[in-house]
């Protein structure tokens, strides 16, 4: 799995904090949006209840009021109006019998009803001392309402009033009564507006009828059975207000407003939906307005995050090109935050560590190397005289042991030139000689000189090349080059298999010598260290064991110092080529 950057990282946690940030936000936000809308909408629904309520109480205030004042002319200061005279005034009451369908009377002190405006049988001198709320109404002394009545025989519910009758000594003379039958005289306002989809319900708690249901010359219906109707189960239990789902799944938001005169509960409900939707656009508002707050704060985390790593990239490409170039001798800069500069302060310090050794390596090796040529010179002087016979004729198993020597002392003075050589180039203190070159010649050369090698190895050497090609370099440098190509070609080409060395020219004016073999090539991984001092491909191989690691980064050197370049590409075969300037397109700094 792919790491991520550090610039991705940061960015990608700072970018999931806003995110989370904003989203745990808007969940509060739009919870917070939800409970309010329901409070409001639970507080205009107790309004509604509460101004239905007032409204039914009005009524029945009116109704006291006026039969207070009819009361009050039913006396002549001591005591009740003679019979005859009652029977007038409750003829001459047109507006009450408006207020009070259902009947006036007038009892006397016992509760006895003594006149009525409306006959009905029976109810003439029948007493009704022992009715509750002619009780109360005579320990009160106040005008009264009780509370619904159910008529025995029609199931109608009644309501009935009562006011004092009293003396202007305040003794208690009797009573004025007055009834209301709901099915026909309704309390409740006609003219009450509700919100749509909006129910209201009036709900008589003592007798367990539904008010707002009646009609006119039928029985109050009652209410529903415990579970039938979760809505009424809910405003029955007591609690004035909530949330409750009715049998088909949908919520409602209720209220109740209860009337202690009459026993009556106001239920007021609204569907759950009124308060969700206003929400949820509020919501929606709310939403896109963080989105558009929030991408802003994204553009700015990406940027902030960027220029906080872009200089730690730039350190590293800085580092990686250090690293593949061993010789760089850069230094990071120390600017930025504190971290960034201890960390190229450490790098530096490093650095110098590192030019420190590198420094007293070349310093052991190219004094270990001097040491070492004088001897090494003189050992194989003296060989190669053992060799010729010099010394007199050697027995054959002498010869083959002074052969062997006198090879392998070669090999560690070449080894010893080597060192020397890339040492001086590395100092800069490697010089060139440049003249014009016959390429063809010096191929010619390069390919004889390495022909002892080729018969060793079993390979054949082909030189090719086109008519006059002539290239401005040092006729050492160019040979060294090319004896250092041509034996890795030797080395590592299957036995008896063609080396071949060709020259062409481009249209550019560069001649390039290309020496092919048909070996197995450069392992891909080794590609980036091909030219650099010391790196061996086969590390552990016979092979490998009898080089140094150091011709191809003295071969890179030399192009250099020669305007020129060396480079390496496979098809079918290894190719080394050496490019340089013909002797036409030299440059001015050889002239």
């Amino acid at each position: 799995m792919r790491t991520l950057s550090l610039n991705a990282r940061v960015v990608l946690i700072t970018s999931s904090s806003i995110v989370i940030s904003v989203a745990l936000i808007l969940f509060i936000a739009y919870d917070r949006l939800v409970r309010d809308f329901e409070q409001v909408l639970t507080e205009r629904q107790a309004l509604q209840t509460s101004a239905v309520a007032s409204r039914v109480n009005e009524e029945l205030t009116i109704r006291l009021n006026a039969l207070s004042a009819f009361a009050s002319v039913l006396t002549d200061g001591g005591n009740l109006l003679p019979l005859p005279q009652l029977q007038t005034i409750l003829g001459r009451q047109p507006t009450l019998e408006r207020l009070f369908g259902g009947g006036l009377l007038i009892f006397d002190g016992q509760n006895v009803a003594v006149a009525e405006n409306r006959f009905i049988p029976n109810r003439l001198g029948t007493s009704y001392a022992d009715r509750p709320h002619f009780k109360r109404a005579m320990q009160a002394r106040t005008p009264i309402v009780s509370r619904p009545i159910i008529g025995r025989t029609t199931g109608l519910p009644l309501l009935s009033f009562l006011a004092p009758i009293e003396s202007d000594d305040g003794d208690l003379l009797g009573l004025a009564g007055g009834t209301i039958n709901l099915a026909e005289v309704g309390l409740l306002p006609e003219d009450i507006k509700t919100d749509e989809g909006t129910i209201l319900k009036v709900l008589d708690t003592g007798n367990f009828i539904q008010v707002d249901a009646m009609h006119k010359g039928q029985p109050a219906p009652d209410l529903p059975n415990p579970g039938e109707d979760p809505l009424i189960d809910a405003a029955l239990s007591g609690i004035s207000f909530g949330v409750v789902t009715d049998l088909s799944g949908q919520q409602w938001v209720y209220t109740t407003q209860h009337l202690d005169r009459l026993g009556w509960l106001f239920l007021s409900a609204a569907p759950y939906e009124q308060a969700i939707e206003p929400a949820r656009a509020s919501f929606r508002s709310f939403l896109w307005i963080s989105i558009l707050a929030m991408l802003p704060l994204l553009l700015i985390t990406y940027v902030v995050s960027s220029a906080a790593t872009r200089q730690l990239g730039g350190m590293t490409k800085k580092i990686t090109r250090m690293a593949a170039d061993s010789s760089s001798a850069q230094r990071l800069t120390t600017k930025g935050p504190a971290e960034t500069r201890n960390l190229a302060k450490a790098f530096n310090t490093l650095m110098e560590e590192r030019e420190a050794l590198d420094l007293l390596k070349n310093q052991f090796v190219s004094n270990v190397s001097h040491e070492l040529r004088t001897p090494l010179t003189s050992i194989n002087g003296a060989l190669k005289l053992l060799q010729s016979g010099s010394t007199g004729e050697l027995p054959p198993k002498a010869s083959t042991m002074v052969e062997l020597a006198l090879r392998n002392g070669q090999q560690l003075q070449s080894l010893i030139t080597d060192l020397l050589d890339f040492e001086k180039a590395v100092a800069g203190k490697l010089s060139v000689q440049m003249h014009n070159i016959d390429v063809i010649d010096a191929i010619e050369a390069a390919c004889a000189g390495n022909q002892p090698m080729a018969r060793h190895y079993s390979v054949r050497i082909v030189a090719e090349s086109d008519n006059n090609l002539s290239v401005f370099a040092d006729p050492a440098r160019l040979r060294q080059v090319l004896d250092n190509f041509i034996s890795n070609a030797i080395k590592h080409s299957p036995v008896g298999s063609t080396v071949t060395v060709r020259a062409t020219s481009t249209v550019s004016g560069v001649v390039r010598i290309t020496v092919s073999d048909q070996g197995p090539g450069v392992p891909e991984h080794f590609l980036p260290q091909l030219f650099q001092r010391f790196a061996q491909a086969e590390a552990g191989s016979n092979r490998a064991k009898a080089g140094t690691g150091l011709g191809l980064a003295i071969c890179w050197e030399l192009a250099h110092l020669m305007s020129g370049k060396v480079g390496y590409d496979y098809s079918e075969g290894a190719h080394f080529w050496l490019e340089l300037p013909e002797s036409d397109h030299q440059g001015e700094e050889h002239l």
